[in-house]
């Protein structure tokens, strides 16, 4: 048994490794890396030409540490070990399923639906899944140190959407896997979902005075999510607003959802942002430090 997990570890980072160079290697339409980068340069190229702060330098404060934020989130996170953890997570928690004889843990088969469906079902559970996470991290006094890397931004652009702690990942996808793993999820468009909603938050985060009209009770967008990020909170929403991720959806009809005047202009952060780590390593050790009393 531990060889085979050792097998697993193995197998996992060697397989992660080939994955990357192969990314890097062979440009597709089905490549994520590539993907990243085209979205990337396009909404850059909005701020460029169409920014809502003018006042705003393109290299805004905190650029290269966001731009690193997005390597190292996507891609070097799971080189270094998430990969391999994930994989065995998920193979401990088959076996311990198979102590009591189960083999699937799959309880409706989505499959067997158009493509179409099939992509509209799987954003509509995961960002509901997400927007409840989202408000954990906000509520949760452990999971807020966390959080707080993502809210160190205070000028907003299209890159911030990266800046976050590892453990976001790990939360994040902890909590999606056995509702999606219970829908029997597998379809290889999965990356139309992911690239619909990268695309979304870029443009969430972007210095873009869109909000889409209508379509904003649906989908989130830059002048709802900038409120997100005040630094001052109002007293109905002490623990924060507008968590959603892709969809404004939840907000609207769960009344998380605040948009009080146009907040171009609105100081992001928390109370103490202006003595929070501006590095990497500091903001990545920041969560693990004892607080003082």
């Amino acid at each position: 048994m531990f060889e085979r997990y050792l097998k697993i570890i193995s197998d996992s980072f060697s397989g992660y490794y080939n994955y990357l160079v192969s990314e890097i290697m062979n440009p597709s339409w089905g490549n994520y890396l590539y993907w990243l980068l085209a979205l990337s340069l396009l909404v850059l190229a909005l701020e460029i030409f169409l920014p809502w702060r003018r006042g705003q330098k393109v290299i805004r404060k905190g650029f290269w540490l966001d731009t690193f934020y997005i390597f190292f989130n996507f891609f070097l996170f799971s080189l270094i070990g998430y990969n391999a953890i994930s994989n065995v997570g998920v193979h401990l928690f088959n076996d311990f399923l198979g102590l009591f004889g189960v083999e699937n843990i799959v309880a409706f088969e989505v499959q067997s639906f158009p493509a179409w469906l099939q992509l509209l079902v799987m954003l509509i559970i995961s960002d509901f899944i997400q927007w409840n996470v989202h408000i954990q991290l906000h509520k949760q006094p452990w999971l807020w140190e966390f959080h707080k890397v993502h809210h160190s931004v205070q000028e907003m652009g299209f890159a911030a959407q990266f800046r976050f702690h590892f453990m976001e990942t790990i939360v994040y996808k902890t909590a999606q896997y056995l509702p999606l793993a219970m829908i029997g999820f597998g379809i290889e468009q999965f990356i139309v979902v992911h690239m619909f909603a990268l695309f979304i938050g870029h443009l969430n985060h972007a210095n873009l005075s869109w909000n889409y009209g209508f379509l904003g009770y649906i989908f989130n967008n830059p002048k709802m999510h900038i409120w997100h990020h005040a630094k001052d909170l109002p007293e109905a929403h002490p623990y924060g607003m507008n968590y959603g991720l892709t969809l404004s959806l939840w907000d609207y009809l769960f009344k998380t959802a605040y948009v009080p005047h146009d907040g171009k202009d609105i100081k992001l952060g928390f109370p103490e942002v202006d003595d929070y780590p501006q590095g990497f390593i500091s903001q990545t050790r920041q969560p693990f430090k004892k607080k003082k009393h």
